[in-house]
């Protein structure tokens, strides 16, 4: 997704080390190795064990890349453990789920087909959506589902579910998107009622917001003066979030606005390159689940 605008904004060098932080099935991934020499490497991350299973089953015989099954929050110990002295130059977020994770209803994150309502992107940790539903109290889910899914609805969608366990377990997929369904009275043209509440709960259950913040704090400081930072969010609550830290990170506070030198301590960090991308209409035609994905690259200083 948005492979060509990717390698662009990372301009990637024959020998640099860059990481991507979301695996996936390791598309962007091979671009890299395609666009690197024999001296470049790739370090990959994802937290979830199907994908690096894929990859390294994939890329077998790729010995200038490094799969890690790890969150990208932990970029900031894996990325100088991994490196071996090369400067980072370049590090790429595509966050949310991925396409496989969406199409297997085992995995439970998707309102399309039944399956268990699991939605966790690392089966091994943490607890399912199913388990935290039976517990959380009705404005606890409320806030979940207005905050992470900005559902105008949340209430009604909570109160729902509460009345719906208290008759019987909420254990599937299918089960939740009807609920939903009938709480949810308008949505917009071309949407599932249950999207935003899908989407919340997962964001919510694998805490992709706080995620998101520890990585891009990592980033910023593991990438060498130079090195590029680019991020594919498909939500505003998520792009948000990537706006306002590289916003914070490129400006100079008011307060030092008359100082004849501002202290490197309190220099900006990143430059902004450019405004948000989104993918053309030809990748859209090939890839619907593109249309909502926003690109956003910065720069890190000296």
């Amino acid at each position: 997704m948005l492979g060509a605008e990717v390698l662009a904004a990372l301009v990637v060098e024959a020998d640099g080390l860059y990481v991507d932080a979301t695996f996936g099935r390791g598309g962007h991934t091979a671009l890299l190795l395609q666009a690197l020499g024999r001296e470049g490497r790739v370090l990959a991350l994802d937290r979830d064990p199907e994908a690096i299973a894929a990859g390294r089953a994939r890329f077998a015989l790729e010995t200038r890349l490094t799969l890690v099954h790890a969150p990208f929050a932990r970029l900031g110990e894996l990325v100088p453990h991994h490196a071996a002295g090369r400067p980072c130059r370049g590090i790429l977020f595509d966050l949310g789920v991925s396409s496989p994770q969406l199409d297997q209803p085992a995995r439970g994150f998707s309102f399309r087909a039944d399956g268990p309502l699991d939605m966790r992107m690392d089966p091994t940790s943490g607890q399912a959506v199913s388990a935290w539903l039976a517990r959380a109290g009705i404005d606890e889910i409320r806030t979940v589902i207005a905050t992470y899914g900005e559902e105008r609805f949340a209430r009604r969608v909570a109160q729902a579910i509460v009345a719906a366990r208290a008759r019987a377990p909420l254990e599937r997929t299918g089960a939740l998107a009807e609920i939903v369904a009938r709480a949810v009275r308008t949505r917009e043209p071309g949407k599932h009622p249950a999207t935003r509440t899908f989407q919340a709960l997962r964001m919510y259950i694998n805490d992709e917001l706080g995620q998101l913040e520890q990585g891009l704090a990592a980033a910023l400081e593991v990438l060498c003066p130079g090195g590029r930072l680019a991020v594919i969010s498909f939500h505003s609550v998520e792009d948000r979030r990537v706006k306002a830290f590289i916003e914070r990170h490129a400006r100079t506070d008011p307060a030092l606005a008359d100082l004849p030198t501002v202290p490197a301590a309190l220099a900006p960090r990143l430059r902004r390159l450019g405004r948000k991308q989104r993918p053309s209409r030809a990748e859209i035609a090939r890839n619907p689940r593109a249309r909502s994905a926003l690109l956003r690259v910065a720069e890190k200083l000296a």
